[in-house]
């Protein structure tokens, strides 16, 4: 499962990613009908696109696995829903930032700035400011949502300027949901399928109003998410005037259980200024472990964070622990208390590296594929080849020893390879020959049909290949547009491999003609 906003474009696996929320409608009401056309009206369904909103957030962030700050521009999706600018959004498209920039409509002709007016990371809601104007804006969906009402994601997927729509259904209308980034009591499920980007974008009714903010997807299942309109009216007033809801300042994700001995948590990508967390000494790069005595991200989620928030208040002195993986060592301090002090140092029990210093851009001796790695996987082969048919493969292998990935099971690295020439091959046909070849050392795991709305395709995941630890993914697909095919090998050695390095590779690979 994955949230839809990170500078990457998409992910295969459902490595971590997904969230869901609800909303109460009111309505407004006057004794004058004088007044009912009194004032600017919302959109309807054809003004949708006018009212939706792009963002791209950048500022430095400690991605989830890694130690070294990144200074990225990710994007995601927002709706107006008042004439004044403001708008509604994901916190974690938008916590954390530096900067905010703003296109309306798919109109990049124009840019806004935008500020945070107020955000909770429990809900995954925040609500922004544009500049001053004049602008379209929404309505919300009134009377009750239920299964089977026809929807419509809106926004910017995949960082794409262009805006899109799809339809779909409602097939769960209210359901509670505890997400890595997300706890939240009303959620919405449907199939109006949505991708990296249209985080923070709008679900609406076929009238054009909002049911919900979508947050979440789950591209293997084709599960779509959305935070329901009765999770976001009852806060709505607390975000625009700055009140803390549920949020002590976090740009934050569950961390999954690792094997390296270092704690489970909840890792903290940024930090907002002057909150709660800030003032604690929270970090980015942080690992939240235990809050009021309650250890935290037993079960991959935010579930035990926001409890401990819904039960002690945000203004309250609550104790906590952190990791900080960069230092190998242990903190605690209090929110609104105690300032934070270390503990313990050297907490890691060797295991097999939890953590990426940073990644890195390869590619090709051509420029036309390139991958993001390790940045220790420095040994790198970029030259192309021709098959005895006379097509030519465009190609680059990234690994931390050539000489010993070619030839055992025992260092990861990356291969990537595209080729014009050699669009309309049998897929299956490429499967089945990893299969007969890389089979003959490791256990097929898992297989079945790829589709991460850039590449389209089949792929196979192998286990404990040279009775080792090792696994090895292969990717066989061809691009969206039909215009060459793409065969993607990863081989993974450690949990670090297998977790963070994978989603890093299957979010970047790409040939460019």
């Amino acid at each position: 499962m994955y949230p839809h906003t990170t500078t990457m474009r998409r992910t295969m696996r459902s490595i971590a990613l997904i969230a869901t929320a609800s909303i109460a409608a009111f309505t407004l009401s006057s004794c004058f009908s004088v007044n009912v056309e009194a004032g600017p009206k919302p959109v309807d369904f054809k003004g949708v696109q006018s009212a939706t909103i792009q963002i791209q957030a950048q500022g430095t962030f400690i991605p989830a696995g890694t130690t070294q700050p990144s200074e990225s521009a990710a994007r995601g999706s927002g709706f107006i829903i008042d004439p004044s600018g403001i708008a509604v959004t994901n916190n974690h498209v938008v916590v954390g930032a530096g900067t905010l920039k703003v296109w309306v409509g798919g109109d990049t002709s124009k840019q806004y700035n935008a500020k945070v007016l107020g955000a909770s990371e429990c809900l995954d809601l925040a609500v922004i400011q544009l500049d001053e104007g004049d602008y379209p804006f929404m309505a919300w969906h009134k009377g009750d949502i239920e299964t089977a009402l026809d929807v419509y994601s809106a926004g910017f997927p995949l960082g794409d300027p262009n805006f899109t729509m799809t339809r779909g259904i409602v097939s769960k209308a209210d359901v509670p949901q505890d997400d890595s980034w997300a706890s939240l009591d009303h959620v919405i499920e449907h199939d109006a399928r949505i991708r990296g980007g249209n985080s923070g974008g709008p679900l609406v009714d076929p009238e054009g109003k909002v049911v919900g903010v979508n947050y979440a997807g789950r591209d293997d299942l084709d599960y779509n998410f959305a935070i329901h309109r009765d999770q976001v009216l009852p806060v709505l007033e607390d975000l625009k005037s700055g009140t803390p809801v549920l949020s002590l300042g976090l740009n934050a994700q569950a961390r999954q259980p690792a094997d390296d001995g270092s704690p489970l948590g909840i890792w903290i990508e940024s930090v907002a200024a002057g909150s709660p967390a800030d003032a604690a000494g929270i970090e980015p790069g942080d690992v939240l472990f235990d809050m009021a005595g309650v250890t935290l991200a037993r079960d991959g989620s935010l579930g035990d964070y926001c409890q401990v928030l819904k039960t002690q208040g945000v203004d309250a002195t609550i104790d906590f622990q952190v990791y900080r993986p960069i230092e190998d060592s242990i903190y605690e301090g209090q929110f609104n208390g105690k300032e934070l002090e270390l503990v313990s140092s050297g907490n890691s029990q060797g295991g097999d590296g939890g953590t990426v210093d940073s990644f890195v851009t390869v590619t090709d001796d051509s420029g036309t594929v390139s991958v993001n790695v390790p940045s220790n996987w420095n040994q790198i082969d970029g030259s192309s080849f021709t098959d005895d048919s006379g097509a030519t493969y465009y190609d680059v292998t990234a690994t931390t020893d050539l000489a010993n990935y070619n030839s055992s099971w025992s260092v990861p690295g990356v291969r990537v390879t595209a080729s014009e020439d050699a669009l309309g091959s049998d897929l299956m046909q490429i499967i089945g020959n990893y299969k007969s070849g890389v089979g003959a050392d490791c256990t097929v795991g898992n297989e079945g049909a790829y589709d991460d709305s850039y590449y389209i395709g089949q792929f196979v995941y192998f286990t404990g290949c040279g009775g080792t630890s090792t696994d090895y993914a292969v990717v066989v697909a061809n691009d969206a547009s039909n215009t060459h095919l793409m065969i993607l090998t990863v081989q993974m050695v450690t949990d670090s491999d297998k977790d963070v390095v994978l989603d890093n590779i299957l979010n970047s690979f790409q040939a460019v003609f």
